[in-house]
């Protein structure tokens, strides 16, 4: 006696994607069936389901349509933020006034953060406000590969600030493969900075602090 074979949903789906033509050949059920509506108690013609699975479809692709042309205005917007923040660095024609340009500019330009800095191995640095001799401090920053963001760090860093971050983001500052200091930005949500967000902006901002501030490794 023959096994009778088991007759699934994905077996009937195989069939009509290698037989193409069978709707072409069995026009008069194409033209009847009917399927259930999938927000209703009511069928449709398959044409009818169709055309709605097509109308879901296209407003999917408006809403990801509207989320790239918010991120890119978004990026478009970071992007002027820096530009602004670089051109002041680079407009300051005294060495010693750079930590303060840093902070200042990282502060106007990114309003809802707090900015901190600290620095070491710059012998010509004057300011003892940005000076750091915390040796713990110098060894933690030696042991980032990239920035840290997450709602601890350094946790005696969160005391420089008005009141306990809810979550920081630690950038390194180097020179010549040496650490100088690090780069806090310290924000009120607990979410703003997460482990597992991407660090490709921070590290930008990194790269362009460090390459201004390496001016005080030798200013006079």
């Amino acid at each position: 006696m023959s096994e009778v074979a088991t007759l699934t949903a994905e077996t009937v789906a195989q069939f009509l994607q290698d037989n193409p033509a069978f709707f072409d050949e069995h026009a008069d059920i194409f033209a009847t069936l009917t399927v259930p509506h999938p927000h209703a108690r009511q069928t449709l013609s398959l044409g009818e389901r169709q055309i709605l699975t097509l109308r879901t479809r296209n407003k999917e692709l408006e809403w990801k349509l509207s989320e790239l042309m918010h991120n890119a205005n978004s990026n478009e917007a970071i992007s002027d933020h820096v530009t602004l923040w670089c051109t002041r660095m680079l407009a300051e024609p005294d060495a010693q006034r750079l930590p303060q340009r840093v902070v200042d500019g990282l502060r106007q330009e990114f309003d809802m953060l707090e900015v901190a800095l600290r620095l070491w191995n710059l012998p010509a640095l004057k300011d003892e406000r940005f000076l750091s001799s915390d040796d713990m401090l110098q060894a933690y920053v030696g042991g980032l590969q990239k920035p840290y963001c997450g709602q601890e760090g350094y946790l005696p860093a969160h005391s420089w600030f008005d009141s306990k971050p809810g979550s920081v983001a630690m950038v390194p500052l180097t020179h010549d493969n040496r650490n100088i200091g690090v780069l806090v930005f310290a924000a009120e949500g607990t979410e703003h900075f997460k482990p597992d967000m991407g660090t490709i902006f921070l590290e930008i901002l990194g790269k362009l602090a460090s390459a201004s501030l390496s001016r005080l490794h030798s200013a006079a």
